[in-house]
């Protein structure tokens, strides 16, 4: 019986000692700069939202891609050692090749993957307006825009992918 009367006082002390340990930071890390969050802060929404100013075109982009994206996603982005970028039927199986055209639902991704994780070496170097001709030129290359067509912040969004329909849209009012 002597046992028990002590775990009542532990379960008192551990309970009134519990909220001053947990108030106490574990003192890992260091705080972190408006400034440095914002440089991370870079999602574009389907809507366009977070798009930032600049433009580009297919013919500026065709460059871009020559230079930069050629060898791993090859000519005209038919593919290479990386992934297709133009061209496939469409999907009728879940093996199926899948590029932009066939696959992608916003064209807003694509700006939002390029930017972010492009070139696969050395991802976020590319520019803005570098971005924006890659979309481009990526879109026109599979019929999606005209070859002269601008794309920035106002014209991306507006553009409709040709899987746009074919998509299940999670929270449809934040779109």
């Amino acid at each position: 019986m002597s046992m028990l009367k002590p775990i009542p006082s532990l379960l008192l002390a551990l309970a009134f000692a519990a909220p001053a340990a947990l108030a106490e930071p574990p003192g890992l890390g260091k705080p972190i700069a408006e400034t440095e969050i914002k440089a991370w802060d870079i999602g574009i929404l389907p809507d366009g939202t977070g798009l930032p100013a600049g433009s580009g075109t297919a013919e500026q982009g065709a460059k871009i891609y020559a230079e930069k994206c050629v060898a791993c996603h090859g000519e005209g982005g038919k593919g290479g050692i990386s992934a297709a970028l133009v061209g496939a039927p469409p999907i009728k199986s879940i093996d199926a090749t899948k590029t932009v055209a066939n696959f992608w639902g916003y064209s807003t991704t694509v700006f939002d993957y390029v930017r972010r994780a492009m070139p696969w070496m050395s991802p976020r170097t590319l520019t803005d307006d570098e971005v924006y001709a890659l979309t481009a030129f990526i879109l026109a290359q599979n019929k999606i825009i005209g070859d002269n067509d601008v794309m920035n912040a106002q014209t991306l969004p507006k553009v409709k992918m040709p899987n746009a329909d074919n998509f299940i849209i999670k929270f449809p009012d934040k779109i």
